[in-house]
């Protein structure tokens, strides 16, 4: 059975517990306190973050190479495009999520200086690349549900919580988090700590 250590409120081990969820398998989720972390994650992640996933022999960290891990071995439903051109263009579209979105997790979880700046680049950013996707189809890459709607939606469920105010033109971005939240797989894979994130 895959043992995945996973923070609470974690928004990257939130898209963990969304692909185990909607395939539908056999796992144990272990919890771990984000401020006080078992020695064994520093001791199985040398960077000492979760989510790590522990499938046998195998030790997998970063939320997207355990997705795609957990995507190849159980391919039912698959969420990557089995077209290698699609899958090229959704990886690229989950590098830029990284470097131009979650890698301002960290500022907006701490409440670090010049975060209304920081607000102010995800909700524009947001709005100018993620909802031209979601305006016209019902999730980012067409009709059926892929990666990329698993990699962006710990951060809209997260908005409210982080202060981040979106504007009217957003309601069609806003729509397709709701389409989102309402999947089964997302709600089972939501923690206590995660679900008083949002009213």
């Amino acid at each position: 059975m895959m043992n995945l250590y996973s923070g609470t409120t974690d928004p990257f081990s939130h898209r963990c517990r969304i692909v185990l969820y909607e395939k539908g398998m056999d796992f144990e989720v272990i919890d771990v306190d984000l401020y006080n972390k078992p020695e064994d994650i520093a001791v199985i992640n040398p960077y000492n973050r979760v989510p790590v996933l522990v499938d046998r022999d195998l030790v997998l960290y970063e939320s997207n190479i355990i997705n795609e891990y957990i995507d190849e071995r159980f391919p039912h439903p698959q969420l990557m495009p089995p077209d290698p051109i699609m899958r090229a263009r959704a990886r690229q579209f989950l590098f830029t999520f990284e470097h131009e979105l979650f890698a301002h997790v960290p500022a907006l979880e701490a409440g670090q200086k010049g975060i209304e700046k920081t607000r102010a680049h995800v909700r524009d950013y947001l709005v100018q690349l993620v909802a031209p996707s979601v305006t016209k189809q019902k999730f980012m890459l067409g009709d059926e549900f892929s990666m990329l709607d698993v990699a962006i939606a710990p951060l809209l469920w997260r908005l409210e919580h982080y202060g981040i105010e979106m504007p009217k033109s957003a309601s069609a971005l806003m729509k397709y988090a709701e389409r989102i939240f309402s999947r089964q797989g997302f709600i089972d894979a939501l923690t206590p700590s995660e679900k008083v994130m949002r009213r």
